[in-house]
């Protein structure tokens, strides 16, 4: 077989889906050997060790790009994105004015695995700790609301997050 027979889409899907399924078996696993508030703990270190490569990587993909505008950063977040997430995430977001982006999840894959484990009351999301270590690593500066230490989903039936970014630009 000299060619992978699945379009870059297709093949980006089943790889972020991969990668999902190995971080929700870590963290039952972590979970059934450590308890739930060693298992927030270490994932939260985990995302933010992770997440401060990923997007290391990605600018670099991407020809290490300049990010001093609101605009340049737009057009780096969009990319990084389109790289960083699949569909099945059900994730969206928008830039709702100049220096606003505006996120969601239309329903979320990790408060559905977490509840199915029983301890969705206890557990801390690691989500959005993602995008919030991009921005430090870029060093962009914001500021984000709601602030979230346990699941929006669980306790508001929604999750999202407002982020305000302040460019000298």
């Amino acid at each position: 077989m000299e060619t992978i027979p699945l379009e870059k889409r297709e093949l980006k899907e089943l790889l972020n889906k991969g990668w999902m399924t190995h971080d929700a078996m870590w963290f039952y696993n972590c979970l059934q050997e450590c308890g739930i508030e060693k298992t927030n703990k270490i994932n939260k270190a985990a995302v933010k060790g992770m997440a401060a490569v990923e997007i290391k990587r990605i600018r670099k993909a991407l020809g290490s790009p300049q990010i001093e505008t609101f605009d340049q950063f737009k057009e780096f977040f969009d990319l990084a994105m389109e790289i960083a997430t699949g569909n099945f995430m059900k994730y969206a977001y928008t830039m709702t004015a100049k220096n606003m982006l505006h996120s969601e999840w239309k329903s979320c894959f990790a408060y559905e695995g977490i509840k199915s484990l029983g301890v969705i009351d206890r557990y801390e999301c690691a989500i959005m700790l993602r995008i919030d270590t991009w921005l430090e690593t870029l060093g962009i500066k914001y500021e984000v609301e709601p602030n979230v230490f346990g699941c929006m989903m669980h306790t508001d039936g929604v999750c999202y997050r407002d982020y305000k970014f302040f460019f000298e630009k």
